[in-house]
């Protein structure tokens, strides 16, 4: 082979070396376009997968999902906004039409409760047994694991009322107050504690109570002069539950109250709902108090959140089984707290069905206080 042919030969093989450079080059972007769109691809279609879902959870026949979203958004204030950016008023108003009640407008006859809380011979039924029979060496409550609809409760009946009393946070509108109910419960002396009342809430929770609390015959908060619906104790020991403002309520003989409903139970009648197959304010963790004919109060909290729990009729039902004569709810949800010496005893949830370790800290309830 001539000079001349190896120096051709040589650069054929330089280009044909650069051409297959250019085209692994040429390739690789074309595999990198090819990955891009792809993932684009892939991208486009979770997005629109994500958005049919919601489509269809906002709008389509899943009206549990729809209920709980505009109940929760409606009864919050601060984000009623939630519930109008997706929703007509006419559908909130149909939604919210079903949780609508009838108050009760029977006045309490605390005549009516007999307080006589010892040991019986006999019982009316098997309800009323596991009420009146004592843990051994527990002469103050008796706790009870039950169910209220599908759901887990707990259950504790108290013994003597008149350790019943109102608990509150350390402090007010400081913006350090709140507290847990355990921690309330065993800073005051408490046995037995349960969340009560209302407070001021933009999603992180605060020391501002809202409505009145009254203590030892005193209002220690007032957030306004009106009638509202007051939960508490007088000083015969009887629940009494009264529309009145807090001066009225004292002069009652309100003991120690809160402010929250609606009253569940009054002499026996129950509350009913304009619309008795949804059973009332959705679904959720619930909290009440009660108190029998002969005097014995009631704590009921039950497992949930604030999407997932049993409904109010539900909680009526089980509370009557149980002998309830009088009762209310309390605040519910991610609030919902039981405290028996010190532990808590339910699951706290939040909104978004995670547990709330040690419970959520709030500014009110009440509690068995041995040494009151």
């Amino acid at each position: 082979m001539s000079r001349k042919e190896k120096k051709q030969q040589k650069s054929e093989l330089k280009k044909a070396k650069k051409q297959q450079k250019l085209e692994a080059k040429k390739a690789k972007k074309e595999k990198k376009r090819k990955k891009r769109i792809r993932k684009t691809t892939i991208l486009f279609i979770v997005l629109d997968i994500l958005v049919a879902g919601c489509f269809l959870l906002v709008y389509g026949p899943y009206r549990t999902f729809r209920n709980t979203i505009i109940n929760t958004a409606m009864n919050t204030k601060s984000h009623q906004y939630i519930a109008y950016t997706f929703w007509s008023d006419k559908t909130i108003q149909d939604v919210l039409s079903q949780s609508a009640y009838i108050p009760i407008s029977d006045s309490v006859n605390l005549d009516d409760i007999v307080i006589d809380t010892a040991p019986k011979s006999s019982y009316e039924n098997e309800y009323d047994e596991m009420i009146l029979t004592r843990d051994p060496g527990n002469e103050n409550y008796k706790y009870m694991k039950i169910r209220v609809g599908n759901y887990d409760a707990h259950l504790v009946a108290i013994y003597d009322p008149s350790k019943v009393r109102l608990i509150h946070s350390k402090t007010f509108n400081t913006g350090t107050g709140q507290e847990r109910i355990k921690d309330m419960c065993t800073r005051m002396g408490g046995v037995v504690c349960i969340n009560g009342g209302m407070f001021v809430d933009y999603g992180w929770g605060s020391d501002v109570p809202m409505g009145s609390l009254i203590k030892d015959g005193k209002v220690i908060w007032q957030d306004g002069n009106g009638v509202a619906s007051l939960i508490g104790f007088t000083y015969d020991n009887k629940l009494l539950l009264t529309n009145a403002t807090p001066q009225q309520a004292i002069d009652q003989g309100m003991r120690d109250a809160l402010e929250f409903g609606p009253f569940l139970i009054v002499n026996g009648k129950e509350l009913e709902y304009v619309n008795p197959s949804v059973g009332g304010y959705s679904r959720a963790a619930r909290v009440a108090i009660a108190q029998r004919k002969d005097g014995v109060v009631l704590f009921l909290v039950t497992e949930g959140t604030h999407a997932a729990g049993p409904n109010m009729l539900e909680v009526i039902q089980t509370l009557k089984l149980y002998g309830a004569y009088n009762a209310a709810n309390l605040d519910g949800g991610t609030s919902a707290q039981l405290a028996i010496n010190g532990q808590i005893i339910n699951t706290p949830r939040n909104i978004y069905g995670q547990v709330v370790t040690g419970g959520r800290r709030v500014v009110s309830g009440f509690g068995l206080i041995l040494n009151s």
